[in-house]
């Protein structure tokens, strides 16, 4: 993302002019790069700089803040040739020596396993990924930033990863020899205990950002590289070098796999009470599994990721690490701007849609058909859990019983406004909602207390699960 941004006269700054801020300093712990522009003759090769370090490497946003007398000023734009930053060259092609030790690693493993995340988006690499996983029958577990990048219905699909990931992710990550994780960072979420977290494990670590690699997590094999091309360049390897798997090679690991599938599967039981897993479950059936989904932040988050089953990659648009409340309603208007074709739905908390939801008008002034689901307990759902488990119920400032009425608020911005209170109520009201052209709000009356599970306590390894 590049981001211009407007700044007083350059003859003002340092000032305290109107409206003036040191826009430079205060974003610079948050953006990949910025600059501000003082001459109009510059701001050609600015921004051309900009877009560059925005989209090569490890993506990230950039800021260019332009003074009001370079953006009223005029100049002769001539376009430059190729564009070389010495201090800036990102590693793209892996090193071959490491790519033969990761598949040393493998053909002497027996219980692998591939950690998928945002990277590999990013790069493209879910082909390349899936042929990887299947020609040499490794299963793939994903962070929350990489569901999507390996099919969701899979016969070798894990699941999420993580605080709230699967039994069998978890327990696969805690007993597994080889660990090959690509585009992850291997945050807090997913690690847990950074102690005990594959402590069976050699882990391999590709990723194109080496800062990234042996940040939190001791690796064996780090590879420097494009997602992308490495797993391009490992499965031509494995075809020079003939590696292939036995049909039974893998059977004794995978049947392991099977049966915490098996005996420990995400579940929750419906009640005349409406069940928030239930209304995903039931947007991802009546969706076909086609929608992109956004998500806001907390349980309607975490549900989302776990009863939605991603197929196909960048199907699902979060706001990650830094967990942004109002994330959701902004980025669904987005993915329906470039998608046109595509069915966008919003699963999202009565609390966090509440951070942006003036942009209804927004959708609703430009014809935008996105749906948005609430899944409305009428609590700041994920602290309520927090408070709950760990804090005794001692419940405070998470009630939410004073929200408004979202199917009025709605008709107040001109969307079509919808509420389910039972059970029966839910597929009605989707199918209204997909058959209706235009933005959607629905209001889903759900269990007040229910909370997102598997969980994992924090500071605990994640083979350490609440399950109910």
């Amino acid at each position: 993302m590049v981001i211009l941004t407007g700044q007083v006269p350059t003859r003002l700054i340092g000032n305290d002019a109107f409206q003036e801020v040191d826009i430079v300093g205060i974003t610079r712990p948050c953006t990949k790069h910025n600059y501000l522009v003082s001459k109009v003759d510059d701001l050609g090769r600015v921004l051309k700089e900009a877009f560059h370090l925005a989209r090569s490497g490890r993506p990230g946003p950039v800021l260019v803040d332009i003074p009001k007398d370079v953006t009223q000023a005029e100049t002769s734009y001539e376009p430059s040739g190729e564009l070389l930053l010495r201090s800036y060259n990102p590693t793209y092609e892996p090193n071959q020596r490491q790519l033969s030790k990761a598949l040393t690693l493998l053909q002497e493993s027996k219980r692998p396993m591939i950690l998928s995340g945002g990277g590999v988006l990013l790069s493209g690499a879910s082909e390349e990924l899936r042929a990887f996983a299947r020609r040499l029958r490794v299963p793939v577990a994903s962070t929350l930033m990489g569901l999507g990048a390996f099919p969701g219905s899979d016969g070798l699909w894990l699941g999420m990863i993580g605080m709230h990931g699967t039994f069998r992710a978890n327990q696969a990550s805690g007993n597994c020899d080889l660990l090959i994780a690509a585009g992850v960072r291997f945050d807090d979420r997913v690690t847990g205990k950074v102690e005990e977290f594959a402590p069976s494990a050699k882990i391999v670590h590709i990723d194109i950002d080496p800062t990234s690699i042996r940040k939190n997590i001791a690796v064996e094999v780090p590879i420097v590289g494009d997602c992308r091309i490495t797993f391009a360049r490992l499965n031509k390897l494995t075809e020079e070098m003939g590696i292939t798997v036995a049909p039974d090679e893998r059977l004794p690991w995978l049947a392991i796999i099977a049966e915490w599938k098996a005996s420990k599967p995400l579940r929750y039981e419906q009640s005349e009470t409406i069940k928030p897993q239930f209304v995903v479950e039931r947007l991802y059936h009546l969706t076909g599994g086609e929608a992109i989904v956004t998500t806001e932040v907390g349980q309607n988050q975490m549900w989302a990721a776990q009863y939605y089953c991603f197929d196909r990659p960048n199907s699902f648009i979060t706001s990650g690490g830094l967990g942004c409340m109002g994330f959701g309603l902004p980025a669904a208007i987005g993915a329906q701007i470039a998608h046109p074709e595509r069915l966008v739905v919003d699963i999202a908390g009565d609390g966090s849609i509440q951070m942006n939801i003036q942009e209804l008008a927004a959708a609703v002034q430009y014809g935008l058909p996105v749906k948005v689901a609430i899944l409305n307990n009428r609590y700041l759902g994920m602290v309520r859990q927090w408070q709950e488990l760990f804090y005794d119920r001692c419940y405070s400032c998470t009630n939410m019983e004073h929200a408004p009425d979202f199917v009025k608020l709605a008709e107040a911005y001109g969307a079509l406004g919808l509420r389910a209170s039972r059970p029966e109520e839910v597929d009605e009201v989707i199918k209204r909602a997909l058959e209706f052209n235009g933005p959607v709000l629905m209001d889903f009356m759900v269990e007040r207390e229910e909370c997102v599970y598997p969980m994992v306590p924090a500071g605990r390894p994640i083979t350490e699960m609440l399950l109910v």
